[in-house]
């Protein structure tokens, strides 16, 4: 028999609530990283160092775009309160201020990536080839900068206003037509690595105009202003801030990472590059459960219901924990396809091998992080997880220090670089977090947070 909250809510509902949600945006978060597991697996057959530069060049990357992923996070809790309170106008003007915001932030970090990336790739401690190959990804991938802050913007307004299917069938469909796009121009035209920065820019510039305009399109239908003002872009910014400082904190810790993965050769920095785009593909998929938990938990608080919000992070726990179990059962059991689908070089493959068990180890605790996470910026309490960013970044720098000056070369110092990021690092955050869930300071209920 399924339990009752004393909302009225039993456990199966919720359950259902959060499949509702979680499944379709499990396809659309899993399709995200299959950018770069395409760019990755098709790049690769061009050799160590255009993979090594890939690495490079996407951390870059994925450091810009996650930095605004306040975009989508801090919109899907914003859309989801004002829904819960029966403000629909007002949810989607918000959604309209963020997708304004995004649009202005990509073409001026597009236009910084294209003048910067030479310095950009010599930070990371690229030389020689590496250099050239992540110099040339960089700057044909630029342009597609806008379209994929936008579609961060329109995604957190079709979260918030708990629909998931949307941004699942956009997903699918960029995954479909970037994997065809870079086997064309890398494989086919031979243009190299460009082709694939090339492919991904289009693919993400035509995303974004499809998810743009269905939401403006909503917004007009209900009669909301679609231009943009001074104070609702200073509205959004101000609502992203202390996000975008949690998120710049997680984006130091990954660049820091790479930079270790560089100072311990080419076929480690690849055999990391595997690694990570695999990491990246489970963190998205357990994410799917971050991201129905932000829609479903800003939703109770803009109702007013504490109660439910509570049985939500229970719920959704549960269900993180579990899919991180089986997400490890299953890396841990394919790694010998995984490290061949990547590389031909054994060199890479010994690497990314020993690297690939240790994170498959700790992906049940990262279902927890992810989790708690969601929660937490579903109810707007982003002030807290910039703080504790700050707290578990100083954490993890120790440990990634040491990894850089005493552990050995190969595949050893990748396992061990690994041990310190998917354990120190998450450890750290599954503390902080969790201790907050237990307290009340997160249950803060209304359309807005004060």
């Amino acid at each position: 028999m399924a339990r009752i909250s004393p909302s009225g809510h039993t456990s199966s509902t919720i359950d259902r609530q959060v499949l509702a949600l979680a499944v379709p945006a499990l396809g659309a978060l899993v399709a995200e990283p299959l950018f770069v597991l395409v760019d990755s697996a098709i790049v690769g057959r061009l050799g160590p160092a255009p993979l090594a530069g890939l690495a490079l060049a996407s951390t870059v990357l994925t450091t810009v775009v996650g930095l605004c992923v306040f975009l989508a996070y801090a919109t899907t809790a914003a859309v989801a309160r004002r829904l819960g309170a029966d403000d629909e106008p007002g949810a989607l003007r918000s959604g309209i201020d963020g997708l304004w915001l995004a649009v202005g932030l990509g073409i001026a970090l597009g236009a910084a990536v294209v003048l910067g990336a030479p310095w950009l790739a010599a930070l990371l401690g690229a030389h020689d080839e590496v250099a050239r190959q992540a110099v040339a990804y960089l700057r044909a991938s630029a342009p597609g900068l806008p379209g994929m802050l936008a579609v961060l913007a329109a995604t957190g307004v079709l979260r918030g206003l708990q629909d998931t299917r949307t941004p699942l069938l956009v997903a699918a469909t960029g995954a479909a037509v970037n994997a065809g796009l870079n086997a064309l121009l890398v494989l086919g035209a031979r243009i190299g690595i460009a082709g694939s920065g090339l492919g991904t820019a289009a693919t993400q510039l035509a995303m974004a105009a499809w998810l743009g305009t269905l939401v403006v399109r909503g917004a007009r239908r209900r009669g909301v202003r679609v231009t943009p003002t001074a104070g609702g872009l200073r509205g959004s910014a101000r609502a992203g801030a202390p996000l975008l400082v949690r998120t710049a904190t997680l984006r130091a810790a990954i660049v820091l990472t790479t930079w270790v993965a560089a100072g311990l050769g080419t076929a480690v920095l690849a055999g990391h590059q595997v690694v990570n785009a695999v990491w990246g593909l489970t963190a998205f998929a357990l994410d799917a459960l971050a991201i129905a938990a932000q829609a479903l938990v800003g939703h109770a608080l803009g109702a007013g219901d504490v109660v439910l919000a509570r049985a939500l992070l229970r719920r959704t726990l549960t269900w993180g924990v579990a899919l991180g179990a089986a997400l490890a059962v299953v890396v841990g059991a394919a790694w010998p396809w995984l490290v061949r689908a990547f590389s031909a070089d054994d060199e890479v493959r010994r690497a990314a091998t020993a690297a690939l068990l240790v994170a498959a180890a700790c992906l049940p605790m990262a279902g927890w992080v992810f989790v708690l996470d969601g929660v937490l910026i579903g109810a707007g309490d982003g002030v807290f997880l910039a703080r504790a960013g700050l707290v578990t970044l100083v954490v993890y720098l120790p440990a990634v220090l040491a990894v850089r000056a005493w552990a050995p070369g190969g595949p050893a110092g990748l396992a061990w670089l690994w041990a310190a990021f998917a354990g120190v690092f998450l450890a750290s955050r599954a503390l902080t977090t969790g201790w907050r869930a237990r307290g009340s300071g997160w249950t803060v209920p209304g359309s807005d947070r004060r």
